[in-house]
């Protein structure tokens, strides 16, 4: 009787997957293929919109600035800064009658450098950086990083910078004690035990051997210098980004779900 009960009364949860048919299974998994590769393509906003560009145009989407007049129908974008990306389907009615709006920030927690970031400490070179968004410092440690962003050099001219996602790309991490040195760092709260200030940024250990001093920072500076024309006075004039490195990946032995940066921040413009 107890049974019947709730079987007439109780509200029947059921998995979504269960509600499906194969094709839409089949569509499902398809979509995350695309979605996966956008997210390896879009870990900062700058990525994000030069990706989101490429679709817009491939779906008749044309830049704003194309246009003298707006008519029913037409599709038109607009970039702020290659850092957002306002698209709009101009509708039938006026704009009184209402809108309908979709709103998606496509920034993520990441490490930003200072302004004056490069230095040398004991036969070590390091970016200092400052972090962005809600992150929780301790796992920031000892994992691989990629760097992402643009400097404006001395003559005006615009560099991009991206490493750590290639495949032979070197990769930098912030580097954390080993648990044997680590008695006082356990004595910490969760949220002590990484502070903001060090999560400074490990570049390299070669150091230049005509140098007196800042030997490895020089190597460093003279490395930037012949690949990017770069000084350490135009970082001054950088904005770069350091987000995980490494592909989107499939999460479980059914592939069921996705374990990306930015997974949980990133609006994907799909066709």
């Amino acid at each position: 009787m107890e049974e019947e009960l709730k079987e007439k009364l109780f509200n029947k949860k059921k998995v979504g997957w269960e509600n499906l048919d194969t094709r839409r299974k089949e569509e499902i998994f398809n979509f995350c293929k695309d979605y996966m590769d956008f997210l390896n393509k879009a870990k900062t906003e700058r990525e994000f919109v030069k990706e989101a560009k490429k679709i817009a145009d491939l779906n008749g989407f044309k830049d704003l600035s194309e246009y003298d007049t707006l008519n029913a129908g037409d599709r038109v974008y607009f970039i702020n800064r290659n850092k957002s990306m306002y698209l709009a389907i101009i509708g039938q009615e006026k704009m009184e009658t209402g809108l309908h709006i979709i709103g998606s920030h496509v920034d993520s927690p990441r490490l930003d450098l200072k302004p004056n970031p490069l230095y040398e400490d004991d036969n070590m070179g390091y970016f200092k950086t400052h972090y962005y968004g809600g992150i929780k410092k301790y796992q920031w440690v000892t994992i691989p990083l990629a760097m992402y962003g643009v400097v404006i050099l001395r003559d005006g001219s615009k560099v991009e910078i991206n490493i750590g996602d290639e495949e032979n790309d070197p990769v930098f991490c912030v580097t954390d004690l080993l648990p044997h040195l680590a008695a006082k760092q356990r004595q910490k709260t969760l949220e002590k035990g990484i502070e903001g200030e060090d999560l400074n940024l490990l570049i390299g250990s070669i150091p230049d051997e005509d140098q007196e001093k800042d030997k490895v920072k020089m190597n460093i500076v003279n490395l930037l210098n012949s690949k990017y024309n770069l000084v350490e006075e135009d970082f001054i004039s950088a904005e770069i980004e350091i987000v995980p490195a490494g592909k989107a990946k499939n999460l479980g032995f059914d592939s069921s779900m996705i374990l990306s940066y930015g997974h949980d921040d990133s609006f994907y413009p799909s066709k």
